[in-house]
């Protein structure tokens, strides 16, 4: 696996840093990586503005702020014509329960990661989409628990394959 050519080592070893702890001091990252501050600074702010980190943000626990059900939602569409893709997007962009979205191919177009409070909650949000009028079939995939969460594979990882 090649990283982007824009990405040097150094680069690399920041963002598998930051994956690690996005919490992390920038002299301690600076540390780890083997640059002074002010460089390792400058590298973070550069990787910040070119879009290659996009958030720091912090992962929490959706029961503990009381959405007890994840559920995986295939969305057909009743075509796929930009202004057909557009309205669904627009309308699904505007459920905030609805954490993430994914254009995808297959027997589905869209595939959303939904959280609700209940089983009721979810019903109710499958109704919301089972009402669009774009919207031709829903799958609904219930979340039993999460088996694996990992950070995003850094190029010259030596587990890498």
């Amino acid at each position: 696996m090649t990283a982007h050519p824009e990405l040097d080592e150094i680069d690399l070893k920041i963002l598998s840093e930051l994956q690690k702890d996005g919490r992390i001091r920038i002299n301690e990252l600076a540390s780890r990586v083997g640059l002074s501050l002010p460089p390792c600074l400058r590298r973070v702010r550069a990787l910040r503005a070119r879009g290659v980190i996009t958030a720091i943000r912090a992962t929490i626990d959706e029961k503990v702020l009381g959405f007890e059900v994840t559920s995986f939602v295939s969305i057909q569409l009743t075509s796929q014509a930009k202004a057909t893709l557009d309205t669904f997007e627009a309308a699904i962009a505007a459920l905030p329960l609805v954490l993430q979205s994914w254009r995808i191919s297959g027997e589905a177009d869209f595939l959303l990661k939904c959280i609700a409070p209940s089983v009721e909650g979810m019903h109710q949000q499958l109704r919301q989409f089972a009402a669009m009028p774009e919207v031709r079939t829903i799958r609904s995939l219930p979340v039993l628990g999460i088996a694996k969460d990992a950070p995003l594979p850094i190029p010259g990882d030596p587990a890498l394959p």
